[in-house]
Order: structure tokens, then C-alpha cells, then sequence
């Protein structure tokens, strides 16, 4: 016996379901009893009954999604699939996954959109409500700006009806007593004086003759010979101009307070009655599909089927248009955007508190042999849900270990009782199908609190608990259900270790997983998987198919199917799973039921290779919040924190069909083209072209796309919705595009060709000459570039040695003799004054110089720091010698790393030995030395080096002899040298600063 819960449409007894009018809890009370009764008799009778369709979960689409507004008027389909809707904010068109919106800016003469039409040509019409017409065509949007023909079309009046016949002729009707029609060149305009059979919101149509009939509310009329002929007057009494529609073959639909009316040329009928109740509503639009009526109206959406039976969507929400897709959907337009009530195969169906549950969490559920429905649900209640939809309540203990909720169900052998768990709780309910059902809670002796993750029964009563500490096993649970963590042994009945899953198999063997991974438990011997790394990961739930195969859902690595030894598949989400991350099983026959964290998939097993099929239309239910499933013959149920969502199980051979693959644009060097242009051609200096694509689908499913420039190229697979192009061969080429879901195969391709032309160096005959004179010049150059590197690098060698050389002299020069002669005319006074301890001092501070020289002579470039203690011996021996007559301090910037900035070695020494003694020592009271070193422009050290003294330039004048300094002319020789190997040259300028005085600047690049 098959599932028992309401699925609307499947006749008289699950509309008697639908209701509701059943109790929640106990037997059905006298009240309920004649409802029932008075219910049968209404359906018997063939009468009008409403039913409560709330529980059929309806798509919502909103600004939110994309929506340029949520005050939706019309939506329609086009010959592609496209679903337009019309706004008060513009139109947008939309294909399952995104919405493409179009205001003003886009060409749009107005905002306020009332309708969308299609004509003959694949034009689509846009109904403004200033009436200035407008159509989009080819991926641009045309209006009287540029298209000559669409400044014709300026009525004024708010159009309501378009129609294209055969003849190339447009026909509008308006909310006057005016109709248009325009022949490609003339825009002819009718009217009637007749106040009765005017013209007011006509609709054309045209029959298999190719005669031309159009509707009014009060009349009808045959055009010929450029006249209209009344033909009927005062027969479409409609309520309202929204309820007529002019269908094909010179047909006409119109609702009047009798019912739904038929009309084909001068034949009219009515084809059903419908209660008064709806004459008195503010209807909208409606849809006649078939012997299905759908009417929109202030208070939702009625569908009213063949037979008379009315379902209620919406109820409450005011609605203005209902249609039929191409793929069976039904989509509503209201003021609070659009919705879809999916296909009948794709509904999906929720019971939660409004319908007597006693919560909207349900954490688990399970059918027993009768067929009833158990579900745990959040706050320690379990709910029995029975054949003909009464709700039976019971709860649980009141303490907290079963106050978050009953996570697991499970039968146990005979299937008279029923096992329950939560976090921290575990109970059997037993005699579920007596008249007194009796509770029972498992308890640890010394009271201790214990987290339950998972439970597992055996034939023989064996229960197996996971705990966050590890495994134990209750062995005869039907008679003793009480444990001792105590009295439990490891390796007997006990296994250690943070415990996730357990699981009995049909040979009564136990499986567990832990945080090592699975284990085996089998007549006394315990077993780990640990040759195989992904059978140490931690496994969520364990189950086993009916040839014995384990199935293992993993946190994170997918699923992993294992006969106890080998890995025998492992599917993951690049097979199509909608995640690896894996939560809950559910084996039915030879499918594998998962639940993952981004939405539920079916993996069939009944081929050689694992099939996986994914449920994308449950997306807006079951992608994130789902905590166990049930699978019986035809229904799928799922336990949610939403309720319990259930739908049709669909055979695999229904979930095949392909996806159709649309260009939706081509952009050719930024300049969008026309898609139907067959005369692409790409500039050879400017080649680059785009592809925009999409594929209409309204169930969410997950889309790949395959594509290639040329019938012998390989097919490349993306997921996004544009491809670019560029630097393309020379040649012709066809743009080849499928589409396709993991349900399907690839849809049936669209082509787009283009050429390129070659670049003038890309014609045979230039290469030809090209590789001719590269190849006669190719040695000459080869010689001169090999004798130019030679040169170049033995002049890199010479440099290099004449920079050692004038190290070397440098190093010598720096070491003035001068220098060198007072310092020791002052350690001899010292001696002869016998002050030894200043002695002592001078020729340490001496030695220490010298020991200074020697380390940093044989490198090209020292750190900031080395430089500044090497500057620091040198100016105190200085200090030493001269007193109160030489004052010098040096400063440098916070921010800079002395140990990691380099330059060039003795560099400053010259400078400052030249500012002492050429600048300063001349005069009599002496002077000031000031060295400062700062950053410049982050990459730049500059290095001042200022005295007070004579000033270089004063000195220079009062010289009664040429005196050359040795040592800054080697340094500044040097300095040339360098600037002539490194990119980046040192700066140096010295300049007397005004009267007297001297300034020094050295500007360094940092190395990086």
C-alpha cells in the first residue's frame, strides 16, 4: 500500500484529505464525524467544494530575486521560453535562474508595462501605459527613436490586445472605442457611433480562412473589404474586458456571471458553470487550459478542474494574471511579485503545526507495518500521522535530555515497538499498535548524563549505542534497559573513542564509525579500516543495499560504497552529488537516498555505473535544513525544520529532459550585434568576440554548458553563462553550444558563425618573404649582438677591477698621514705628560679604527650600522684631539632599518675628514659637524652632511697652494664607476652653504 498523504488532483478521496477537518489528537469527535459526513455528501453529489491548498508549496520571486518591482501586472512566454513580466519599474525577462531587466535607459518608451505580447516574427510587444509602442527584436529594444514604423504607432489610449495576422498586418485594441490596424505603411483607425456595439477592448483574431474577426464586450464583427461587418451584437456580456481572451482558430474565451463562454464566429456557448461566489470577487485575468479554469482575483488564485473541484492558492494575496509554461508550471503575478506552482510531477507538499503537528521542527520520521507515519519532532514530541490523516500526540519526558528534539526512529524486529532518540535520551515506545502504548527510557545506573549521536538495533535485541565517549552494546534490550558505564568492557562491549554512527547489517554484524574511522564488530572481534585513508574520515551514517554492499556517508568526502574490504565506488560532486558533505541514508530497493548539506540526491544502482540524480526543484525546501528522509513506493518524505515536505517519487525514466541552450546576445569589439546576423566578420586587428548564453529552466537545477569554435575541436564544459574569445586563427567558424542538467543529456546545439580574415602578415606569401630576410640577416646580427656582449662584458670586468684598485686607494688615502702623524704626536704627549690612562684611551680608540678599516676594506657595500660605528671611532678619536673646537652630532630617521639598509663602503669618511679639517680647524673657535640621515620619497636615503666652518668655496679662494683631497676625489671616481654598473645612480652635490659653511648631499636608492 502506497503512501495516504493529500496530493492535490488525485480525486475525490485526497481532496477529503486535503481539508484537514480530522482531528489532531484521539478519535474523531462528533463534530468532525458530520463534517466528514457532510464533506462526502457535497463530493458524491458532484458539487462545488473549495479545498485548502496551503500545505502545496508555491515558488516566490521578488525584488529580492531580481525583481525591478514586486507590482507585477502581466507575464507571458515567449516562442523561446523566456518568461516576461511587466512592472510598474520596466519588464524583465527571466529564465529560471536570473532576471534581465529593461527600463527607459534601455529604450523602453515608459516604465509602467501593462502587457507583453508576441507576434508572427518573433517581435516582442510591449503594452506602455502612455501608449507609445515598443518591441524588442533580436536582442535591442526598438521604439520611435529608431524604428520609422513605431513613429506611426502613437495612440492615445492604453492598449490591450495586439494581434499579427497572416497578412503582416498589426491589429491593436484599445480602452476606447478605437481599434488599429497597421499594414507596414498605414495606420488605419475604426470606430463606432453605435453606442452599443463599440469597440471597446477589442480583441482580433483570425480564422483558418484567413477572414479577420474581433471581439468586443458587446459584439462581434467580420472585416471585409476594408470594413468591419457586425456580425453579433450584445452576446459577450463578460464581467469584466479582463475576462475575454481571444485564443486560435477564430476562438474567443469570456467569463460572464453564468460561467465560462466559448465563441467561434457566430457560435457561442457556455461551456461550464461556475458558483456566483466568483462573479462577486475582483477577478483578473484568467487561463483556461484544457478543462481547467484559473482565476486570478483580490483574494489569491482559484483553479477550478473539470469535474468542479476549486483549489486555493494564495489565499489572501491579491493576484492579476495566471498562465501555463511550456513546461506545465503555472506562474501567478500579483503586487507582491510573481509566483510558480511547479509541474504536477514536481509539486511539493508540506504538513507542519497549522495542519496539527505539534511543531514546525520535525527531526525524524519513520512508516510502520500499518503504514502509519512517526515523526520526532523539536520539544520531546512524537507524532503519529495514520492512513487517513489523524494525528496522534506523544510526548515525551518533560526534562531536558529530550527537550531538543527526537533525532532517530527505528523499528525494532517484529515492529511492535518503537526506539526514540535525542541528544541526551533514549526511549522505546512499545505496543504502538494496542490501545495502551507504553514508554520507556533507558537509564544509566549511577545516574551519569550520556550524548547519544546514533543507535542500532539487531534481530536479536542487541542494541548498540554511539556516544560521545564511544560504543556500547545492550545486549537483550526487550528485557533489561538499563546500562553501568561502570560494568562495560573495553573491546567486549565497550569501544573508546567519540563515536559518530552505528549500524547491524542483515548478517547481525556491527558497524560503527569513530574518530579513526569504521570498524567491523563481529563474533567477538573488532576490526579497523585503515588501509584505506578515506575509511579513517569521519562517517556520518552507515546503511547497506540488498546485495550486502555498505553505503558510508562522509563528512566532506562523499559517498563511499564498500563490500567490507575494497572501496567499490566513490562519488562525489564532480559525479554530480549535490555536496560531500553527507548527513543521513536512506536505501529503497536498489536506490541510495542522500541528504547533503546543499540539497538531496538519488543514486541508482541498477545500472553497472552509479547513476546520480539530483531533485534541484526541492532546492527552495530541502537544500540546507533537512534531518532525516523516508522512501516508500511513490512518495518521498522529508523531515525539515520547516515540517514535513513530501512529493511524488518520479521513476528515472521521467527525470530526462534536455535543456535548450539559447544566445542570448553576441558582443562583437564592445559593440553588441544582432544574433541572427549570418554576416559576422571580425576586424584582423580587433578580434575579439563575446558569447552570452543562458537555457530556460524553472526547477533550479544546476546547468553545465559545452561549447566549441569548429566541428573537429574539442568540446570545453564551463558552468558560466559567457564566453570570450580572442587571438584567434584566421578562418571560418561556427559557434557551437548544448546545454544539459545532471538528470539529462545534452540538449539539442545552437550554431552561430563568424570569419575572421587574416592580418596582412599573416598571408602565405608574407611569411614566406619574412622568414627569407630574417634568415639572411639572422647571422650578421647573431655575430654583432655575440661581439657587443663580449665587449660588454670585458668592460664590466675592467670596471670592476679598477673598483677593487680604488678601494684599495681610497682605504689608503682615508688614512690621512696627517691624520695618522697627530694622532701620534698626541699619544707622545700624553706619555711624556705621563698621562697613560688617556694615552691608553687614544691609541685604543686608534687600534679599534685601524681593526674597522681592515673588515670593512674588502666589501663593496656595508650596512647603514656598520657605516655609523665605523663614523662614531673615527669622529671621538677626532674629538679626542681637538676638544671644545670640533662639536658634531649625527641624526638619523625612526624609520629606517639600519641593519637592512645598504651602501656603498668608506663612502661618508672623505667628506667628513674634509669638513674637520679644511672647514672647521681654520678657525679658531672651531665649529659644528651635523650628519643627518633621513628617507625621501620612501625609496630614496638621503645623506647631509653640514659644518659651520669656512666654507668650501672660501677655502679654495685663500689657498696659497693647490691642495688636492685624495681621498673625495677617489671616493667621487668611484662613485662614477659604480653609476656606470648599477640602474639606479648615486647623487652626490657639495656646495658652500651662503657666507661660509658647507653642505654635503648623498642620494642613495634603496635596494629592495
Amino acid at each position: 500500500m502506497a503512501s495516504k498523504l493529500p496530493f492535490p488532483g488525485e480525486g475525490q478521496v485526497s481532496l477529503l484529505k486535503k481539508l484537514n477537518l480530522i482531528p489532531t489528537q484521539g478519535l474523531i469527535n462528533k463534530a468532525g464525524f458530520f463534517r466528514y459526513l457532510l464533506l462526502l455528501t457535497v463530493l458524491l453529489t458532484g458539487s462545488t467544494a473549495l479545498c485548502d491548498a496551503q500545505s502545496t508549496f508555491i515558488q516566490h520571486y521578488s525584488t529580492k530575486e531580481g525583481l525591478p518591482s514586486n507590482n507585477c501586472y502581466s507575464i507571458f512566454q515567449d516562442a523561446n521560453q523566456f518568461l516576461w513580466i511587466a512592472t510598474d519599474a520596466g519588464v524583465s525577462r527571466f529564465d529560471g535562474q536570473r532576471f534581465e531587466n529593461f527600463t527607459i535607459d534601455d529604450g523602453l518608451p515608459d516604465n509602467q508595462v501593462l502587457q507583453i505580447k508576441e507576434d508572427r516574427k518573433g517581435r516582442i510587444w510591449f503594452l506602455a501605459f502612455n501608449g507609445e509602442m515598443s518591441y524588442f527584436h533580436n536582442g535591442q529594444i526598438y521604439n520611435s527613436t529608431n524604428d520609422e514604423t513605431l513613429r506611426l504607432l502613437k495612440f492615445n489610449a492604453v492598449i490591450i490586445s495586439i494581434f499579427h495576422d497572416s497578412k503582416d498586418r498589426l491589429w491593436f485594441g484599445t480602452n476606447k472605442n478605437l481599434l488599429f490596424m497597421f499594414d507596414g505603411k498605414t495606420l488605419s483607425k475604426y470606430s463606432s457611433t453605435d453606442q452599443n456595439n463599440q469597440f471597446i477592448f477589442s480583441y482580433a483574431n483570425e480564422d483558418a480562412q484567413g477572414r479577420m474577426w474581433v471581439y468586443s464586450q458587446n459584439s462581434v464583427r467580420l472585416f471585409k473589404h476594408g470594413k468591419f461587418d457586425l456580425v453579433n451584437s450584445h452576446t459577450a456580456s463578460a464581467l469584466s474586458y479582463k475576462m475575454i481572451a481571444s485564443a486560435n482558430s477564430n476562438t474567443m474565451w469570456y467569463l460572464d456571471k453564468k460561467g465560462l463562454n466559448f465563441k467561434q464566429g457566430k457560435v457561442q456557448k457556455l461551456v461550464r458553470a461556475i458558483n456566483q461566489k466568483f462573479a462577486a470577487l475582483e477577478l483578473g485575468y484568467f487561463h483556461v487550459d484544457h478543462d481547467n479554469l484559473w482565476l486570478s482575483s483580490q483574494d489569491g488564485v482559484f483553479h477550478i478542474d473539470s469535474i468542479g473541484h476549486t483549489q486555493h492558492y494564495l489565499k489572501g494575496i491579491p493576484t492579476v494574471q495566471v498562465i501555463k509554461d511550456m513546461q506545465q508550471n503555472m506562474w501567478f503575478t500579483s503586487s507582491d511579485g510573481i509566483y510558480m506552482l511547479p509541474r504536477e510531477e514536481n509539486r511539493m507538499f508540506t504538513l507542519n503545526k497549522t495542519h496539527g503537528l505539534s511543531s514546525n521542527v520535525v527531526k525524524s520520521i519513520i512508516k510502520d507495518r500499518k503504514k502509519n507515519i512517526w515523526l520526532g519532532l523539536e520539544g520531546g514530541f512524537l507524532n503519529k500521522l495514520d492512513t487517513s490523516n489523524q494525528i496522534s500526540v506523544f510526548k515525551v519526558k518533560r526534562n531536558r535530555p529530550y527537550h531538543t528534539g527526537i533525532k532517530k526512529l527505528m523499528l525494532n524486529a517484529d515492529g511492535q515497538s518503537i526506539f526514540f532518540a535525542s541528544d541526551e535520551g533514549l526511549g522505546v515506545i512499545s505496543n504502538i499498535h494496542g490501545d495502551q502504548p507504553e514508554k520507556t527510557y533507558l537509564q544509566e545506573q549511577q545516574q551519569s548524563v550520556f550524548v547519544v549521536k546514533d543507535f542500532a538495533l539487531n534481530g536479536d535485541h542487541s542494541l548498540a549505542v554511539a556516544l560521545s565517549s564511544g560504543v556500547f552494546i545492550l545486549k537483550e534490550s526487550n528485557k533489561n534497559f538499563e546500562f553501568s558505564m561502570l560494568n562495560l568492557m573495553e573491546g567486549v562491549d565497550f569501544f573508546e573513542d567519540r563515536a559518530y554512527s552505528t549500524f547491524y547489517d542483515k548478517q547481525g554484524k556491527l558497524w560503527f564509525s569513530n574518530t579513526k574511522g569504521l570498524h567491523e564488530f563481529s563474533k567477538g572481534k573488532l576490526k579497523p579500516f585503515n588501509k584505506n585513508s578515506l575509511l579513517t574520515k569521519r562517517i556520518n551514517d552507515i546503511k547497506q543495499l540488498p546485495d550486502g554492499t555498505l553505503v558510508l556517508a562522509t563528512d566532506g568526502y562523499g559517498l563511499l560504497l564498500t563490500d567490507g574490504q575494497d572501496i567499490l565506488h566513490h562519488i562525489t560532486q564532480l559525479d554530480g552529488l549535490a555536496s560531500n558533505i553527507c548527513s543521513e541514508l536512506f536505501v529503497s530497493g536498489k536506490d541510495i537516498w542522500v541528504i547533503t548539506n546543499k540539497g538531496i540526491n538519488r543514486i541508482c544502482m541498477d545500472t553497472s555505473v552509479p547513476k546520480v540524480e539530483s531533485f534541484q526543484y526541492t532546492n527552495a525546501l530541502l537544500k540546507n535544513d533537512v534531518n532525516d528522509v523516508y522512501i516508500d513506493e511513490d512518495t518521498s518524505y522529508f523531515a525539515t525544520n520547516s515540517g514535513l515536505v513530501y512529493f511524488h517519487n518520479k521513476k528515472h525514466n521521467q527525470l530526462v529532459e534536455p535543456p535548450k541552450a539559447l544566445v542570448t546576445s553576441i558582443v562583437v569589439d564592445g559593440i553588441k550585434r544582432n544574433i541572427n546576423d549570418l554576416n559576422i566578420k571580425l576586424n584582423p586587428l580587433n578580434n575579439k568576440i563575446a558569447f552570452y548564453f543562458t537555457a530556460i529552466d524553472f526547477q533550479n537545477q544546476d546547468m553545465w554548458y559545452r561549447y566549441r569554435l569548429k566541428p573537429e575541436d574539442e568540446w570545453a564544459e564551463t558552468r558560466v553563462k559567457r564566453i570570450e574569445v580572442s587571438a584567434l586563427e584566421p578562418g571560418k567558424y561556427k559557434f557551437e553550444l548544448q546545454a544539459k542538467t545532471i538528470n539529462s543529456d545534452w540538449g539539442e546545439p545552437v550554431f552561430l558563425s563568424f570569419d575572421l580574415k587574416a592580418k596582412l602578415w599573416e598571408t602565405t606569401w608574407f611569411k614566406l618573404i619574412l622568414f627569407a630576410l630574417a634568415g639572411l640577416g639572422l647571422y650578421g646580427i647573431a655575430v654583432v649582438v655575440t661581439k657587443k656582449q663580449k665587449n660588454k662584458e670585458q668592460q664590466k670586468l675592467l670596471l670592476k677591477n679598477k673598483i677593487l684598485m680604488l678601494e684599495q686607494r681610497a682605504l689608503q688615502a682615508m688614512m690621512n698621514p696627517h691624520f695618522v702623524f697627530n694622532v701620534m704626536n698626541s699619544i707622545q704627549h700624553y706619555i711624556n705628560t705621563k698621562d697613560t690612562s688617556s694615552a691608553n684611551k687614544v691609541l685604543t680608540g686608534f687600534a679599534k679604527l685601524i681593526r674597522k678599516n681592515l673588515e670593512i676594506c674588502t666589501k663593496s657595500y656595508i650596512s647603514l650600522q656598520e657605516e655609523l660605528e665605523y663614523l662614531e671611532l673615527y669622529l671621538s678619536l677626532e674629538k679626542k684631539r681637538f676638544g671644545d673646537k670640533l662639536h658634531y652630532d649625527i641624526r638619523i630617521a625612526a624609520t629606517i632599518d639600519k641593519e637592512e639598509t645598504f651602501i656603498p663602503s668608506m663612502l661618508l669618511q672623505p667628506y667628513i675628514e674634509n669638513a674637520i679639517w679644511h672647514g672647521i680647524m681654520p678657525l679658531e673657535q672651531g665649529g659644528d659637524l651635523h650628519i643627518t640621515i633621513s628617507l625621501q620619497n620612501q625609496d630614496d636615503l638621503l645623506i647631509e652632511i653640514s659644518d659651520n666652518g669656512v666654507g668650501i668655496d672660501n677655502s679654495l679662494k685663500h689657498k696659497k697652494f693647490t691642495h688636492t683631497s685624495k681621498g673625495m676625489n677617489l671616493t667621487q671616481e668611484r662613485i662614477n664607476l659604480i653609476n656606470q654598473i648599477e640602474v639606479n645612480p648615486i647623487q652626490i652635490q657639495v656646495k658652500q652653504n651662503g657666507i661660509s659653511g658647507t653642505s654635503v648631499k648623498i642620494l642613495i636608492k634603496i635596494a629592495e
